[in-house]
């Protein structure tokens, strides 16, 4: 363990000036964003299955949108090798800076409080462990490409689940290994120059006044703890979500809350932040419609659903670095099929699309509602 990481500390130290000296600005700002290809190439496939060719031609513009790569599996982790390579030989013949966009999500006993998107680690089976190789597979691969930036999202809802869920068993027993984990993620990623946000739920669910507080509290400790990681940007908001990130109304279902949208929620949590960098993306990738949720926590492939405005520095807000699209619009939330080991029941409720896939698997009929219903149009 202490040889592994003093070659990550060599790592580090012969890091490219112009990356580690910009650790304290906004990693958006002159950087041209990777678009995925496998992303794209969904995309172009569902484009071309689409029979009318206005909705096809609109479909097909979503190629050119750039969104995260989600690395959910050990097993995905060397394709982030061949994306990092091929941003570099881009930013090698274009003479732009690039920068690619993952998301690490894979701590053992993950999604503890649902069930779409439970990982292949189990906290009993030396899970935490394993994760640590996942994160260390992880920096051996940007370490090879340091001419090229990496923005990552940490771990979406596994913090927001210690703030409202201990309630629930796998949750609570769960605490300690999340906080291992993802300390052990702001390190190591840390030391290879990422960009991290680590994910702080939305605007429903740690943005209720009585959640504030802790999930701040939280945020403050575990960066402390972890020798407050130079590369640790700030939060992600609204990963994989719906909600508008200044709505000039409030939707009914947020009522009872005057942080009705991700403004007012980032607005409130960042003078909280008092030893957490206070900096945000926030993700509005399918954020084009509101006001159609049964209720704030509806989460699975809701129906009505459109993309959002694209991504862009220009945020309106000294808070946020960037609107983001994090979740790859088009692939599904989780499966509405009841008999899955992993059928959610939020997947089955009357506000979420039917004959939904598994989670992370490309859903044609719901990707052609969101260009549909996309504002701004395509």
């Amino acid at each position: 363990m202490f040889k592994k990481f003093s070659i990550l500390a060599s790592l580090s130290s012969i890091l490219p000036a112009f990356v580690r000296a910009q650790a304290d600005t906004n990693p958006y700002e002159g950087y041209q964003v990777y678009v995925p290809p496998y992303y794209a190439a969904e995309v172009e496939a569902a484009a071309a299955s689409i029979t009318d060719s206005s909705l096809s031609a609109k479909a097909s513009a979503v190629a050119k949108i750039p969104t995260f790569t989600w690395f959910d599996l050990v097993s995905k982790v060397p394709d982030l090798g061949t994306y990092l390579a091929e941003a570099q030989s881009l930013q090698e013949s274009e003479g732009n800076n690039y920068l690619v966009q993952i998301v690490v999500y894979d701590l053992p006993d993950r999604d503890c409080a649902a069930s779409a998107s439970n990982g292949e680690f189990s906290i009993a089976d030396d899970g935490l462990n394993k994760y640590k190789d996942y994160i260390d597979q992880i920096v051996e691969q940007v370490s090879q490409y340091t001419d090229v930036r990496v923005v990552a999202v940490i771990e979406p809802d596994s913090l927001a689940n210690l703030v409202t869920n201990l309630s629930v068993s796998k949750c609570s027993g769960a605490e300690d290994a999340y906080k291992e984990g993802v300390t052990y993620a702001m390190q190591q990623l840390s030391s290879v120059g990422v960009y991290m946000y680590l994910d702080a739920g939305h605007a429903g669910w740690l943005g209720w006044p009585a959640n504030l507080s802790p999930a701040a509290e939280l945020f403050n400790d575990l960066y402390t703890a972890a020798g407050s990681p130079e590369y640790v940007r700030g939060l992600a908001t609204d990963v994989s979500n719906y909600n508008a990130l200044s709505a000039t109304t409030a939707d009914p279902v947020t009522s009872g809350n005057s942080n009705y949208d991700e403004l007012h929620y980032i607005e409130a949590l960042a003078p909280l932040l008092t030893s957490f960098p206070a900096h945000f993306i926030v993700d509005q990738g399918r954020s084009g419609q509101q006001n159609i949720r049964n209720a704030w926590g509806d989460w699975c492939n809701v129906v009505g659903a459109g993309f959002g405005t694209r991504p862009t520095t220009d945020t309106g807000s000294d808070l946020i670095d960037a609107i983001v699209w994090v979740k790859p619009p088009g692939e599904s939330d989780g499966t509405s099929n009841t008999s899955s080991s992993r059928y959610d029941s939020s997947c089955g409720l009357s506000d979420s699309a039917t004959d939904a896939p598994e989670a992370g698997t490309w859903f044609q009929s719901y990707f052609a509602d969101l260009v549909t219903n996309a504002n701004p149009s395509f």
